[in-house]
């Protein structure tokens, strides 16, 4: 059975949500990859409808990059994931230029992008 993972991602980095998905379709690993990408403002029906999404997910990765710390909606994710007790990794967008970790994802794994560290983590959930 596919484990539902679902991406955090500040909306600058859809690149790397989009490489995570494709990585994913060429692994051995089953994975249905979820996520609730806006293209405006989110809203409280947004807030409702993500959290019902991350509800049903196994595990949620958070994209991190420079732009991570001033995502709103990127950082309200991994809050509800830590609200609704889903296990969760962080992992660097560009191993070069690391971004700060936001304090939501105090206590949680961070790793460098490979995708075996982060199969490896799937596989553990």
């Amino acid at each position: 059975m596919a484990k539902r993972i679902f991406i955090a991602f500040a909306g600058e980095d859809e690149w790397a949500r989009d490489y995570l998905v494709g990585q994913g379709k060429n692994s051995r690993t089953p994975i249905d990859f979820k996520d609730m990408s806006i293209p405006k403002p989110f809203d409280s029906k947004w807030k409702t409808q993500c959290r019902e999404v991350i509800k049903t997910c196994d595990g949620v990765i958070a994209m991190l990059s420079t732009h991570t710390r001033a995502a709103d909606g990127a950082r309200w994710e991994m809050q509800c994931a830590n609200d609704e007790g889903i296990p969760m990794i962080g992992v660097h967008t560009d191993k070069n230029n690391k971004g700060a970790i936001p304090s939501e994802l105090a206590g949680r794994k961070v790793i460098e992008w490979t995708w075996d560290g982060i199969a490896r983590w799937i596989d553990s959930l």
